[in-house]
Order: C-alpha cells, then structure tokens, then sequence
C-alpha cells in the first residue's frame, strides 16, 4: 500500500491537458470529496454487485463501465437496493462512471448517505483506466530530492554533481549556448516512475529555469535563450561527477569498468571529470551523452577497444612491432 495520500478533490483539482486529462466531474456525494485516495489502482466492482465480496478491493477507485451501469439498471427496475447497501458498507475513495454514464436514482441515494463521492468523465473505460494508472504513477511515485544541474544533452538527461563552486552551473550554461537544454538547477526533485525510469525536474517549477552565476547573479534561460532551451522534466539517464583535478589520484583512462550510482534503488551510470584550467568540460560532456547514446544502442567503445587490443597481440604483429622497433636501435 503507498504512504503517500490524495484526496478525492485533489484528483478533481489535477491540471492535466492532451493525453493526461482525466475529464471528471463530480456529479453526486460531495460531501466525500476530502476522502483520501491511498492505493494506486483501480477496481472494476462487477462481482461484489453480483455479491461476491472476498477479496474486493474497497481501497481502490471503483470505475463503472457500461456492464456495470446495466446491471445498476437491472436492480433498480428490481428494486433491489440492498445490494448497493451492502456494497456501500466498505468505505471506497470514489465511484467512477466512465462514457458520461449516468447512476440510477438509487444508486445516488445510497452513495449520497454514505458520503461516496459520484464522479463522470466522457473519457472511455478502457482510456480512463489507462490515464488515471499514469496519473497515480507519478503522484504515488517514490521522491528524492538532489542537488545540482540537470542538463538534456543530444537527448541524454544527464545530472551534473559536484561540491559547490565546481563550475555545475557555468558548464551548464555553456551547454545551453551551444544548443542544449536546462531541466533545472540546484535542487532537482528526481522520482522513480514504472520501478526503473527516474524522471527529473525542479523542485520548485517557479525558479527551476533560472540559474545562479558568480559574478553574474540570477539570469532566467528562457527569458534569455527562449523556451527552446528549456525542459519540465527529462529522464535522468547518466550522471556527471565534476571533482578538483588531484595530481595524486589515478583516474579511468579507458573506461572499461562502468560506475553505477543507485538513486530510489534505479542503477544510473556515473563517470568522474577531474575539472582544471584548460579543459573544456561542455565538449568532453558532449562526448559523454554521445558515448551514452552508442552504449544504449549496443555498442561500448571502450571495450571495442580493448577486443581490438587483444586481437592485436594474439596475432603476433604486437611482438612483430616491438622486435622490430628493438632492432632500430
């Protein structure tokens, strides 16, 4: 069961527009609107209105289709309303009719005494089931909140750490003059949708697109750069460790062995830039995303590099080139 908790009015009150839209309204029991939706899924209560009540899931939205509201028909012609008596025994979040379906006469008697909200969409069973599971995907999702630069780069999400005043926000913003785009800076609110994709975004969608320089202050991106240089939010798919350079640490030099970072319990790649004067750190993050890129499409120039390597002295012509270059001597 999730920790986390949603009223009724609070779904109500969703902005979602194109795809994400819920279309609800609330057409009876208003006085259940505060009742808070604790479980993300959905139920369709076909058979607890046959009777059948093991396993019912109360704690679910109950969405009623078009079988559902025929049968609620073939009860009020019976005048059989103690099947919605008793199914109304069990506290649920809401009921749901989809395909503007309305509720029989007493069907909205006996949810409006029990405090169960009523609410309609236009929207299809089969369409709203799909929607609303997106929805509750990323308002049940676990969150983290991070800090740092989160920069799409040749479409790679990738989240830019380091101690302050390492240079995150001036490499970023490099980045966005040479074409790409700024998630946020600072403080990055990364949550875990689906168990296995960490989408990111600014803690504070008022303040997420602007960014801090010294020496400059606070500039706004998309004031500066226009709205294409900007993202809401971007999968988090690689993270950047700029460090101080420190002459005395060894540091990968081919890049065999990956480095993993666990954030919501998500593995994400990680590689270590030493930063030092001279080096040109939004090249070498270009580099990263395009590298990234060809690893997520199979290939991994490193170790592409070290088969070649091994061929190369399996052959015999590594020895052939070293004799050779002994005896130039």
């Amino acid at each position: 069961m999730a920790d986390k908790k949603v009223t009724v009015l609070d779904l109500l009150d969703l902005e979602l527009s194109g795809h994400d839209a819920l279309n609800l309204k609330c057409i009876g029991g208003r006085r259940g609107l505060p009742r808070a939706i604790t479980v993300p899924e959905i139920n369709r209560p076909g058979l607890a209105l046959c009777g059948f009540y093991e396993a019912f899931s109360t704690k679910r939205v109950q969405v009623f289709g078009r079988g559902e509201v025929a049968y609620l028909q073939k009860l009020q012609k019976e005048k059989n309303d103690e099947v919605l008596t008793h199914f109304f025994d069990s506290e649920m979040p809401c009921c749901v009719f989809t395909y503007n379906l309305e509720p029989t006469e007493d069907f909205r008697r006996i949810a409006g005494d029990a405090c169960c909200p009523i609410l309609q969409t236009d929207l299809t069973s089969t369409e709203f089931s799909n929607r609303i599971i997106r929805v509750f995907s990323n308002i049940f999702a676990p969150k983290q909140t991070l800090h740092g630069v989160l920069v799409e780069v040749y479409g790679i999400g990738i989240l830019l750490n380091g101690h302050s005043g390492v240079g995150k926000s001036e490499t970023a913003l490099e980045l966005v003059e040479r074409g790409h785009r700024l998630v946020a800076d600072d403080i990055i609110e990364v949550r875990c949708v689906n168990g296995n994709t960490l989408l990111g975004r600014g803690a504070n969608s008022i303040i997420s697109h602007h960014m801090e320089i010294r020496g400059l202050g606070i500039i706004n991106i998309s004031q500066l750069y226009g709205v294409g240089a900007i993202r809401d939010q971007k999968e988090v798919q690689l993270i950047v460790e700029l460090s101080d350079w420190d002459s005395n640490k060894a540091y990968d030099r081919l890049g065999t062995e990956q480095k993993y970072k666990e954030l919501l319990g998500v593995k994400v790649p990680v590689i270590e830039i030493p930063v030092r004067p001279g080096r040109n750190l939004p090249i070498i993050i270009e580099a990263a995303a395009m590298n990234e890129r060809l690893k997520n499409m199979g290939y991994n120039s490193a170790k592409d590099f070290n088969q070649n390597v091994l061929k190369w002295i399996e052959t015999g012509d590594a020895q052939s080139a070293y004799n050779g270059n002994d005896d130039s001597y």
